[in-house]
C-alpha cells in the first residue's frame, strides 16, 4: 500500500526557514507527480507546490512563489519543500500528496487530482 511520510515541520520565527521532506513507499515514485498542500483548521486545503515525475515542471501558488522551492530525488523516493522567509500566515499542517493516475497535468493545484496523502506535519511561524 502507498505510504507517504512527512517530516521537518516545527516552530520557527518569522523570516526563518524550514525544509520539509516526504518519503514515499508502495508506489513507482519516479513516475508520479508529487504535490504539497497545507491546511488551517476551519479552512479548505490549499495547494502550495507540485513537481512532475522528472522535476522538469514545477508549480507554485502565488502565496509562496519566490519563497518556497519544491524538489525531488527519485533515487530516494523523496520530495522536498524548502521554505524560506516564512510568515505567520504560513502556519498550517503541511501534507504531501501523490498523483498516480496522471490527472494533475490539467491542474497541478487541484487536490482532487491526487490520490494518496501523508499524515501531515505541523509548521508554526511565530511573529
Amino acid at each position: 500500500q502507498v505510504q507517504l511520510v512527512e517530516s521537518g515541520g516545527g516552530l520557527v520565527q518569522a523570516g526563518g526557514s524550514l525544509r520539509l521532506s516526504c518519503v514515499a513507499s508502495g508506489l513507482t515514485f519516479k513516475t508520479v507527480t508529487m504535490g504539497w498542500f497545507r491546511q488551517v483548521p476551519g479552512k479548505e486545503r490549499e495547494s502550495i507546490a507540485a513537481i512532475n515525475y522528472n522535476g522538469a515542471i514545477t508549480y507554485y501558488a502565488d502565496s509562496v512563489r519566490g519563497r518556497f522551492t519544491i524538489s525531488r530525488d527519485n533515487a530516494k523516493n523523496s520530495v522536498y519543500l524548502q521554505m524560506n522567509n516564512l510568515k505567520p500566515e504560513d502556519t498550517a499542517v503541511y501534507y504531501c500528496a501523490a498523483d498516480r493516475r496522471g490527472y494533475s497535468y490539467r491542474n497541478y493545484g487541484s487536490s482532487g487530482a491526487y490520490d494518496s496523502w501523508g499524515q501531515g506535519t505541523q509548521v508554526t511561524v511565530s511573529s
